[in-house]
This record gives structure tokens, sequence and C-alpha cells, in this order.
């Protein structure tokens, strides 16, 4: 049986659109992993095992309270990154 966060296909779906939004926000790959992983952490897991959990989890995560503190948590990352990147160059 295969484990998966599906937080995170959720959080990696919303990146690029809230990182749309901080165009001063570095998007290499380091500090999208970065902000990835900052979101994950502040956000509860939705462990799936299989394609129908996959689903269910898919319309219980499409609750708009869910997508917005989803966001929210991508948007906090972001400024964290942004003013600590762990990459040479920022």
């Amino acid at each position: 049986m295969e484990l998966k966060n599906y937080m995170e296909t959720l959080v990696l779906e919303n990146l690029d659109n809230v990182l749309k939004k901080y165009p001063d926000c570095c998007k290499c790959d380091r500090c999208r992993q970065d902000i990835a992983i900052l979101a994950l952490n502040h956000l509860p897991p939705k462990y799936i095992s299989s394609q129908k959990g996959s689903l269910f989890m898919k319309l219980q995560t499409m609750s708009m309270e869910n997508s917005i503190q989803i966001v929210e948590q991508i948007a906090k990352a972001i400024e964290i990154v942004k003013h600590h990147p762990r990459h040479d160059g920022g």
C-alpha cells in the first residue's frame, strides 16, 4: 500500500498562482521547495492510499475554507523565504 499526503498535491497546485503575486520573490527550485515545505508544515496532512481516497479527499478539500487556508500558508511561507532565501544569490 502506498501512502500519499494529498496536501502536497494541493500546495503544489496552488504554488504558482500565489507566487505570481510576489514578483520580487525568487522562484528557483530551492526557494519553491522551501516555500512548499514551510506551507506544508503549517497545514494538516491529508493522507490517502487509493484512487477512491484521492477522489474523496479532492471533494473534501475543495471547500472554500480549505482553499483559503492553503493560500494563506503559501503566502506566509513566501514572505519568510523572500526575506531569508537559503541559496547564495539571495
